[in-house]
């Protein structure tokens, strides 16, 4: 016998124009802002998808790969990317995010929520307070510089498994602020880190079964094809409009995550 009061399963249809918004506006936000998405797919995710925060980050981590492949090219051929800061962050990143996959099915989802929302709102406050610069320097390499990279994508890598952002958020702020790297040279960097380490936290989200393959995929090349109009829009608009569109998007995105996880514990969830 059918069960009535069970809710009608979504068209295919429905859940394609789903995975489509999630793709363009992770795409649009990737190229602009050098963070891959993963900041505002994931909300999206759990709000759209209906997935809990867990699979919601483990996909999202794996749409971001094809986007930041595509977006690091937009930026790289145009020279900016540093190379020599991006490699020694992405060994460090691919480390890091092996090691936040695992945090991922360790810590409880409700812990999980608030941290992510937390996260969020601190790096929308500094993005709004600190106007970056245009400049093409890149980072001064002393002795201890590439154990420095390593370490700071140590932090990345965690963060994107744990998140399933691609660690852009922390990525691009850190190379401007800690680094002195102009806006544009951070997003393009970012994105090159961002490669691998998403990577290399799919793989281990996937060995786990946490992520949707299939909504990855689509959600990750649509975001690819929308990447271009982002990477346009980030040359187009000064830095300081830039940093405080993404701090807007980043506390939208924080109100969205707090209502939801609010719910959630009145539901016992």
């Amino acid at each position: 016998m059918t069960d009535s009061s069970a809710p009608a399963a979504p068209t295919p249809a429905s859940v394609w124009i789903k995975y489509a918004i999630v793709g363009v506006v992770g795409g649009l936000l990737s190229g602009a802002f050098g963070v891959g998405g993963g900041i505002i797919m994931v909300p999206l995710m759990v709000m759209l998808l209906g997935m809990d925060q867990r699979r919601a980050s483990a996909t999202s981590l794996a749409a971001i790969v094809p986007t930041s492949i595509v977006g690091a090219a937009q930026y790289a051929v145009r020279g900016e990317v540093d190379w020599r800061t991006a490699l020694f962050a992405a060994i460090g990143g691919i480390i890091g995010a092996w090691l936040g996959s695992i945090l991922l099915r360790r810590i409880p989802l409700k812990i999980l929520r608030w941290l992510f929302i937390a996260l969020i709102v601190v790096v929308a406050v500094r993005t709004a307070l600190e106007e970056p610069s245009r400049s093409a320097e890149h980072v001064e390499f002393e002795w201890w510089t590439p154990l420095v990279m390593i370490l700071f994508g140590i932090g990345i890598g965690v963060l994107s498994g744990l998140f399933g952002i691609g660690g852009g958020i922390i990525a691009v702020p850190g190379l401007i602020n800690l680094f002195g790297v102009g806006d544009l040279l951070a997003k393009g960097t970012s994105l090159v880190i961002m490669f691998p380490t998403s990577v290399s936290g799919t793989i281990s989200n996937w060995r786990a079964k946490l992520v949707d393959l299939r909504a990855g995929l689509v959600i990750g090349l649509v975001a690819t094809a929308a990447s271009f109009g982002g990477v346009a829009f980030a040359h187009w608009i000064p830095a300081w409009l830039s940093g405080w569109l993404f701090a807007a998007l980043l506390l939208f995105a924080a109100w969205q995550m707090a209502v939801k996880a609010i719910k959630a514990q009145r539901q016992g969830k």
